[in-house]
């Protein structure tokens, strides 16, 4: 087990991405602190797969957009699992798809505090409670391909993903020495709720998949395990790093010029 008894925060783990990271760190042995918007259904599941794997589980309803939400979620895992060894900043929403001259500040603003400003502040609190601890740890942060390829009518999702993916290699340069790896995980299209309305839309799978190589989309299981590679020993020489995951899509883009 790589992650033997090391804790672990996943936000956004009720559902998707979040999940499989969940489950596959439990897999490899630790033990996970989790928080969910909503989804106390969804919580309860990932819970359920944290113990069958034979680790504790801590579930907490946060919304990341508070920073005392967020305050919460630290305080609560260091006194009931104790501090934390990983964080994975998974939580994030999409926007709207409007164009910019219909664009409303109050969705670019909430999409920003969610995906941008929220692994800012948990990045904050967990470098706090390693260097009360002597250093080292692993931080991945989940952006996404438009960390790199353009989105039009989507700008605040793309700026908040490209900013994360700055954010993740100037936060490697500063931590480095503290030994805390810090990394990223660019996935492309994942079969998870939020995108299931596409996937299982023939239709539009029968106009998407062409620009897929491996021609389906990906499973949160295998983000999972990528993760956990990441969060073990195995990639201690590894930081500031994105990793992409999206069947060859990003390596498509731009194919036909």
């Amino acid at each position: 087990m790589r992650l033997k008894d090391r804790i672990a925060i996943v936000t956004g783990a009720d559902s998707g991405i979040g999940q499989g990271i969940a489950e596959a760190f439990a897999q490899e042995g630790a033990d996970i602190a989790f928080c969910y918007r909503r989804d106390a259904d969804g919580a309860a599941e990932t819970v359920r797969r944290i113990e069958a794997a034979g680790r504790r589980a801590l579930s907490l309803q946060a919304d990341l957009r508070d920073p005392a939400a967020i305050a919460m979620l630290f305080e609560r895992t260091a006194a009931e699992l104790g501090t934390p060894d990983i964080l994975v900043n998974n939580a994030g929403i999409g926007s709207n798809e409007a164009p910019i001259a219909e664009a409303s500040l109050e969705e670019w603003e909430d999409v920003l505090r969610t995906d941008l400003t929220a692994p800012f502040l948990c990045c904050q609190h967990f470098v706090r409670q390693r260097q009360a601890a002597g250093g080292r740890g692993r931080i991945i942060n989940i952006t996404s391909v438009h960390e790199a390829i353009p989105s039009p009518k989507n700008l605040s999702y793309g700026a908040a993903k490209g900013g994360l993916l700055t954010f993740t290699r100037s936060l490697a340069l500063e931590l480095a020495a503290q030994r805390i790896n810090v990394n990223a995980i660019a996935p492309g299209l994942i079969h998870t709720p939020m995108t299931a309305e596409r996937v299982e839309d023939p239709a539009q799978m029968a106009e998407q998949l062409p620009n897929i190589p491996w021609r389906r989309p990906g499973r949160p299981w295998e983000v999972g395990r990528l993760a956990a590679y990441l969060a073990s020993d195995d990639a201690d020489y590894i930081t500031g790093q994105s990793f992409t995951i999206d069947g060859g899509l990003e390596m498509n883009w731009g194919q036909g010029a």
